[in-house]
């Protein structure tokens, strides 16, 4: 069987290329053949390319069809596969799966620990990856799963976990002592998911951070309380203890945000990178250091805290009412082929992909 790779430069993002190879249908004992049905293509997958060898994204779906002298990469995708063929007893040929998934046309994995509800890959290169980054959830088990929903699922559940999980840290954490609350990248679809649920704490103020071009988008959605182009962050008020949370990955405006505030910050919480090729942020800034949230660690808190079960329920009833709420500023866009990937890869890529459209997109023409 031939599939497609698409690859990246892992020190250049701006080249690509793709890659026929030959999928060996000649299955081992567990596993499993996927074909990659569709996936979305977000800011948050140049997330992953940002963080990709320090939490080795990279490492999810080794490149071995790319020249061996190049470092080329696969930026893991939120997809939907079907089991086109299985050596795995409980894994059942034409059963439908959402997870992490490569922009391919095939993925084989390593099936273990298979429940009505999820399997995880047990493959020796995703061995030290988090269970969460690793599972795969068939549609039939999921509660929460609707056909007709199935791109905005793709568009948005996997981002809306981890804005879940940031907002349940910050109010583990007794919201830090905070009454204010500041996002940066305020229209990526992470923000947005962090910035509704926030708004419903009502512990205190949200307000955006976003470019002009997004300004007008982001104060339509309701969520934010104020809305500020990054250029007059010094309008943030700074009489009261602030949280931030970042997603652009710029370095000037942690920084802004940073000398602004000064000691009222008293938490900083690094999430994504939509503005990948901004500068790096200052050493030794004031306030709170700047961390960077790890999800899977907070999953594994509140799995021990709660049980497994309460926290899928927690998080489902917040997912669906999200996912609903979506259609009135998520405008779904689909696209097949290479070309169609190339092109929404380099507008995603170079920032100029629109907050309101979502991009659902195959390697399957």
């Amino acid at each position: 069987m031939q599939g497609t790779d698409f690859g990246v430069r892992r020190d250049d993002w701006s080249q690509t290329r793709f890659e026929d190879a030959a999928v060996d249908e000649d299955l081992q004992p567990g596993q499993v053949l996927f074909r990659v049905d569709r996936f979305a293509l977000t800011s948050n997958n140049i997330s992953y390319a940002s963080a990709g060898d320090m939490l080795d994204y990279w490492g999810f779906f080794p490149a071995h069809s790319f020249p061996a002298n190049e470092r080329w990469g696969r930026i893991p995708a939120m997809g939907y596969g079907d089991v086109i063929r299985s050596n795995h007893p409980d894994v059942p040929q034409g059963q439908r799966a959402f997870g992490f998934f490569p922009m391919s046309k095939q993925l084989v994995i390593q099936a273990d620990r298979v429940t009505p509800g999820h399997y995880v890959d047990a493959a020796a290169h995703r061995a030290k990856h988090a269970p969460a980054y690793r599972q795969y959830s068939p549609v039939g088990g999921d509660p929460s799963y609707d056909e007709k929903q199935e791109d905005r699922t793709l568009l948005l559940r996997g981002l809306f976990m981890t804005s879940f999980l940031v907002d349940d840290s910050i109010a583990d954490a007794g919201f830090h002592g905070a009454e204010c609350f500041v996002i940066a990248s305020a229209s990526s679809k992470t923000a947005i998911a962090l910035a509704s649920l926030l708004s419903q704490r009502g512990r205190g103020p949200v307000i955006g951070l976003t470019s002009g071009r997004n300004h007008a988008f982001v104060e339509r959605l309701g969520f934010y309380d104020q809305v500020l182009p990054y250029e007059d962050l010094k309008s943030i008020p700074a009489d009261r203890p602030c949280v931030f949370v970042d997603h652009s990955g710029d370095g000037e405006v942690v920084n802004g945000v940073h000398h602004h505030l000064g000691e009222k910050l008293v938490h900083s919480c690094i999430v994504g990178a939509t503005h990948w090729s901004a500068g790096a942020r200052a050493p030794d800034l004031p306030g709170a250091e700047p961390a960077f949230f790890f999800a899977p660690g907070q999953i594994q808190k509140r799995s021990q805290e709660w049980g497994p079960q309460v926290l899928q329920e927690k998080l489902g009833d917040a997912w669906r009412s999200f996912r609903d709420g979506s259609q009135a500023w998520l405008h779904v866009r689909r696209g097949a082929g290479r070309s169609d990937v190339e092109r929404v890869y380099r507008e995603v890529l170079e920032g100029r992909a629109t907050p309101d459209q979502g991009h659902v997109l195959s390697l399957h023409d």
